[in-house]
């Protein structure tokens, strides 16, 4: 498995070839993955259910040993075949899906717990400044039940900063929240970690959460990291098929590729893609001929006038757009995002073209 990182300094937390087994004999849950996180940076780990994302999170916790590999964090080997260091060793803070706070105290005494070894004096002003982190100046007093979801998720946060973590860890920290609540506070919790100049690493399985939080992001599937890069190098640059179809929305449809010096064509059931070499982006390297390209649903154009027509079977409402799944004469499906106000039926034939800016090819299928 082709492994790509983003960075080449030396990393604040380092995974090399790190892998988790449960039991002798057992399939590894986590294989040979290896990443690198700068400090202040948010990495988040993103993947279907069983992917083996929240057992590496726990991994680099401490809670689960490795059984391949070596974990690296400022500088310091703290988990290798030979190496483990005890969980409470590693000055880690742990955010949970359920936030774990403790109903019979407040949010200051919450947020205190973990700094009990401080000064009075010097707690009370660690609380003060991490309920101003959070937003939560005038609830110091109040108890958990009295707080709504995403206030709760905040004292969970800052319980976790006070006590000046190496690394913050979050486990799906916003999956017991609401559909529409989840973005949001996403990008609150990404404000507050910039502001503590916190270094994270966030498991979710929702991609709006992982480009809204995060610098760098890690698509695992099968205990298997793909890809480890910038949201716009996984959207635009998927090194591997499975992160092509994971990340948002697209097909595959067969194609013809052809290269003429510098030049490049793709022949889709759309008609033809002239592209120069710089705009290509899983083709570098890809031998001419019979290829499958990823057609997304922001390069497929809804225009009366072209030549090419297409039939809607589905369509999604989202508000400023449609969602239309559609098909050609020829039987190969593709997606397309149209403006609402474009409001066609289902059945109906609309004219469409493609504009693609990144090619994106594989191996045929």
């Amino acid at each position: 498995m082709r492994i790509v990182g983003i960075y080449n300094s030396p990393m604040f937390l380092e995974l090399c070839n790190v892998s988790v087994r449960y039991g002798q004999g057992a399939m590894d849950a986590v294989h040979q993955v290896s990443l690198g996180l700068n400090a202040g940076d948010i990495g988040v780990l993103i993947g279907p259910s069983g992917c083996g994302k929240t057992t590496l999170l726990r991994a680099v916790a401490g809670l689960e040993r490795v059984h391949q590999g070596e974990m690296v964090l400022s500088g310091q080997t703290i988990s290798s075949v030979s190496v483990h260091v005890p969980p409470e060793a590693r000055r880690m803070g742990m955010v949970f899906q359920d936030y774990a706070l403790f109903p019979h105290l407040d949010v200051a005494r919450n947020i205190a717990f973990g700094i009990a070894h401080l000064p009075s004096t010097e707690r009370a002003q660690r609380v003060k400044d991490m309920l101003a982190l959070v937003g939560l100046e005038q609830s110091g007093s109040r108890y958990p039940h009295e707080l709504s979801g995403g206030q709760q998720q905040r004292v969970a946060l800052a319980r976790a900063l006070a006590p000046r973590p190496q690394l913050l860890l979050l486990d799906e920290p916003f999956s017991n929240l609401d559909v529409d609540l989840r973005e949001r506070l996403a990008h609150e919790v990404r404000g507050i970690l910039k502001a503590a100049g916190a270094t994270a690493l966030f498991v979710t399985h929702d991609q709006l959460e992982a480009f809204a939080i995060g610098d760098v992001i890690g698509v695992m599937q099968h205990g298997q990291l793909h890809q480890w890069a910038d949201a716009y190098s996984l959207y635009h640059r998927p090194i591997t098929r499975f992160v092509a179809d994971f990340i948002g929305h697209g097909v595959f449809a067969p194609a013809t590729l052809q290269r003429s010096g510098s030049d490049v064509s793709v022949q889709t059931p759309l008609g033809l893609l002239a592209q120069v070499n710089g705009s290509l982006a899983s083709s570098e390297g890809m031998p001419d001929g019979e290829v499958d390209i990823l057609l997304r649903a922001d390069d497929i154009i809804h225009d009366d006038d072209a030549p090419t027509k297409a039939q809607i079977l589905r369509k999604a409402f989202r508000g400023s757009e449609f969602l239309y799944t559609l098909q050609l004469a020829g039987g190969q499906t593709v997606l397309a995002h149209v403006p609402s106000h474009h409001d066609h039926k289902i059945g109906e034939w609309i004219g469409i073209r493609a504009e693609v800016d990144h090619v994106v090819t594989f191996a045929r299928s």
